[in-house]
């Protein structure tokens, strides 16, 4: 009996061996640019900038770019959760700030009520982003855009009109942003320690699979049984409260809560967070690839302040760079998903 395929040719949507070979080859690809490309990008320019400048070689340079990393790896670690819903937080620059004075304010109380307070006021600030962008449906950059006002008002209240800078009165609090342990700083062990805790939550928990789940599709995740209020509000309070601890601890480091700060700060844990990986859609990202986005930014502003005799308004020119090379490697990269 003769069979009457045998002969004929693999078409074009043939899905022979050979064909699903190629399309898993494809996709480790770009699965492995996407998530390692930043940190790819991160060991090249600090090969470079080793080689370039010796002042960058030593260890105390390298503790100085850690910890001027610290506050806005808290701001992105937030944002990633964010980023990765779907959504945006266009009022953390404004909860960095407000936490700063908030905790220079409480401090004369001690260290608990400087730690606490900016938290409350900005998770609930955080909390009432969510219950919006969950309840009602608003778009995010809208809500968020009104508590960025918000919260810079607050802040001009309290400061009255900036005029008024209070300055940090507990030791104890002061030794978080000061103080070190083997010779690194507190503040950036308080940072890696929070981001250990976000890659667990994000890759072992209920929650850190809905929020990836939701980023993927809303209308499929609800479909699937995942709480989408309830992880909307959880993320833009995890943000609010990510945003204000960084501010606290950027005030214990300098001493005051100093209120012209925060401007654009919004922007750069945007930029750190798509660098590293994230889709501005969601549903696709990594912790990992953002602590490389922040660090790579961190390293490129030391080289710009290496160099000397460039404006540090340079960093900002080569962020959005960055930030858009990213963004049409990624479309590039999903394209080509698609057509394998």
């Amino acid at each position: 009996m003769k069979t009457l395929n045998a002969g004929v040719p693999a078409t074009a949507g043939s899905t022979g061996p050979n064909g699903v070979e190629r399309t898993d080859r494809t996709d480790r690809i770009v699965g492995l640019v996407q998530r390692q490309g930043a940190l790819a990008v991160l060991v090249t320019v600090t090969l470079v900038a080793l080689a370039v400048f010796p002042d960058f070689r030593s260890l105390d340079n390298a503790g100085t770019i850690l910890v001027a990393a610290a506050p806005p790896m808290l701001i992105a670690l937030g944002m990633t959760f964010v980023i990765l819903t779907g959504g945006i937080d266009l009022s953390v620059g404004s909860l960095y700030v407000l936490g700063g004075v908030l905790a220079a304010w409480a401090s004369q109380y001690g260290f608990v009520y400087a730690l606490l307070v900016p938290l409350a006021v900005c998770g609930g600030i955080g909390l009432f982003n969510g219950l919006l962008i969950a309840y009602t449906r608003m778009a995010p950059f809208i809500v968020t855009l009104a508590a960025l006002l918000g919260a810079r008002g607050v802040m001009r209240a309290i400061s009255d009109e900036g005029s008024t800078t209070y300055v940090v009165e507990s030791d104890a609090f002061g030794t978080l942003g000061t103080g070190s342990l083997l010779g690194i700083g507190n503040q950036v062990w308080l940072a890696a320690l929070l981001v250990l805790i976000g890659m667990v939550v994000l890759a072992r928990t209920g929650f850190g699979q809905s929020v990836f789940a939701l980023g993927g599709s809303e209308d499929a995740a609800g479909l699937m049984g995942v709480a989408v209020r309830r992880t909307k509000i959880g993320v833009y309070v995890l943000s609010g409260l990510l945003a204000g601890l960084a501010g606290a601890v950027n005030a214990a480091k300098l001493g005051s809560g100093v209120t012209v700060l925060g401007a654009g700060m919004e922007l750069d844990a945007i930029a750190a967070v798509v660098i590293g990986g994230t889709l501005l859609t969601g549903g696709a990202g990594s912790i990992g690839g953002t602590v490389a986005g922040v660090l790579l930014l961190g390293v490129i502003q030391n080289m710009i302040n290496q160099v000397g005799d460039l404006n540090s308004n340079w960093q900002q020119v080569i962020s959005g760079t960055f930030l858009a090379v990213v963004v049409v490697a990624q479309t590039v990269l999903n394209r080509l998903r698609r057509v394998h």
